[in-house]
């Protein structure tokens, strides 16, 4: 039984369009930007501030602990000192559910809401951040779960273990393509009724001004709403760009070639292989007991690796599926490109950040050769290419952008790419995927990523990224140590501007909690 669902990608853009009700007339007669915003915090013009990331955090407590709202406590000791949050996706688990707003996203970050210190009559639709809360989707906030499972899940705990079942946090809604993603954070104009009440909520919310025209004005404490799923705004002189990789993730069609012919039955293989693995822990897992606490511990593992599996199963399936060129986004790369360019020719802006959820460059073990990662690579350096050649000379020594931050792997990581021969050279990248969901190991093979250019079954044949810091799950003297993770990252005056990552961690040993702030390093 497939488990869980990701939706195909145009139906992903066609959902999320009819939420905001992209170009419609009322939007195209003021001249608004839907995909811009201003956050009217009245500091947005001070060339120093700072701010923190986070990522894929949405998850419930765990066997008497809450890694995610340890996290969040670490948050609350910088919160004075920042102007706003980035989340880097995955806001909700396993499937983007409202079901599971209240307990895995409100409730721990109750002290960045108005109203917070009532956390359970805050509606997951409504609402409103006291600090900038700036979230992208991540896959997890698009999945959806089938009929019949959803059946069996939504039903007792005692009914999904008659079924065999995983005991997660799935249970009778999925994410809906999106939608619950959408009513939590975006600006879900489909919902107002009468066309008067959009005339005036146009009037009323959209009323910033940027070099593209009227958007939308982001107000702490009063209306927090996103313009789109993928978004920009600036901020002390940097251009921040949100973007919604889901979108661009679909790896290319294997080769119709005998080699492509090979790797696809390697493809079947794995898939079975892990559905005998899926099997056996589902075994396992039916027959521990969650109110013991030594069990409970297990059953926090095995999940894990159920999630782990789902996602190979995923990746697996996307790249088996590709046999004609797959659904891109090209709308929203060309709105990249088109915003880069425009960046670089404004005087006014002395760096760029660009933040989403699947990482091009990573070492985490699971995540550092999925098709979906290396899909993702290439439409990022197809963009990035095609404005470096617009620009020429005006780039100069300096990468397209300063910054790339993303999420996805669970872990903290700074990687920097190398000379890669493209224009997605010499960019220093941070994850920031460690906030809530369970940390996972390095990969084994080392911290240099190599990258084939010769085909499937082809030899590595550069150097693309060196790995500088991971902070992921370890072993040591023969304990499972769990950090989890946020970054606070200070920006400074100056052209080009630089940036101090200062990574906060606290971490699980057993049954204790140990905060720790490692050494800043500058960017």
């Amino acid at each position: 039984m497939k488990l869980i669902s990701d939706p195909p990608i145009p139906v992903k853009i066609q959902k999320m369009k009819e939420r905001v009700r992209w170009m419609h007339p009322s939007f195209v007669q003021r001249g608004i930007d839907q995909t811009s915003m201003v956050i009217d915090d009245r500091r947005e013009d001070s060339p120093e501030f700072s701010f923190m990331v986070i990522g894929d955090s949405g998850t419930k407590s765990h066997s008497r602990h809450h890694p995610q709202r340890k996290v969040a406590e670490l948050m609350l000791t910088h919160q004075d000192d920042c102007s706003f949050v980035l989340h880097t996706g995955d806001v909700i688990y396993v499937v983007g559910s409202q079901e599971y707003y209240s307990t895995n996203f409100i409730e721990p970050y109750r002290e960045f809401l108005v109203g917070g210190d009532n956390p359970k009559s805050i509606p997951y639709d409504r609402m409103v951040f006291n600090m900038p809360f700036l979230p992208v989707p991540g896959n997890h906030d698009y999945y959806d779960v089938p009929l019949m499972y959803r059946l069996f899940t939504g039903a007792t705990s005692s009914l999904r273990r008659l079924f065999r079942y995983k005991d997660i946090e799935i249970g009778w809604h999925g994410s809906y393509q999106g939608n619950a993603y959408a009513r939590a954070f975006m600006d879900y104009t489909q919902a107002i009724a009468s066309p008067q009440e959009l005339e005036r909520h146009l009037d009323r919310h959209y009323t910033a001004k940027t070099d593209t025209g009227r958007c939308l004005r982001y107000e702490p404490g009063q209306f927090t709403r996103l313009p789109n799923r993928y978004y920009t705004f600036r901020y002390g002189g940097i251009d921040f760009f949100a973007l919604d990789s889901n979108t661009f993730n679909t790896p290319s069609p294997l080769p119709a070639t005998q080699e492509g012919e090979i790797y696809r039955r390697e493809l079947q293989k794995r898939r079975q292989e892990i559905d005998q693995e899926e099997l056996q822990i589902l075994g396992r897992y039916d027959r521990l007991n969650p109110d013991k606490p030594a069990e409970a511990e297990q059953l926090d593992e095995l999940s894990a690796k159920l999630d782990q599996i789902d996602e190979i199963k995923i990746d697996i399936e996307k790249q088996l599926a590709s046999h004609e060129m797959p659904a891109i986004d090209f709308e929203q790369l060309e709105w990249l490109r088109s915003r880069l360019v425009e960046s670089w020719n404004n005087s006014e802006v002395r760096g760029r950040v660009i933040f989403f959820h699947h990482p091009p460059y990573v070492t985490e073990a699971t995540k550092w050769n999925q098709a979906q990662t290396l899909a993702v690579r290439h439409r990022l350096r197809w963009v990035f290419e095609q404005v470096a050649e617009t620009l020429g000379s005006l780039i100069k020594e300096r990468p397209i952008v300063d910054l790339i931050l993303n999420g996805h792997a669970h872990c903290l990581e700074h990687l920097c790419t190398t000379d890669t021969g493209f224009a997605d050279s010499h960019i220093n990248c941070i994850i920031s995927g460690g906030s809530g969901h369970r940390p996972r190991y390095q990969r084994r093979k080392g911290t240099e990523l190599m990258e084939t250019f010769t085909g499937i079954a082809g030899k590595p044949t550069r150097k693309v990224a060196d790995s500088k810091l991971f902070v992921g799950r370890h072993d040591y003297n023969f304990q499972s140590r769990l950090p989890y993770s946020c970054v606070r990252i200070d920006v400074l005056d100056g052209s080009p501007p630089k940036f101090i990552i200062r990574p906060l961690v606290t971490e699980r040993i057993e049954d204790e909690w140990h905060n720790r702030e490692l050494e800043p390093f500058v960017i």
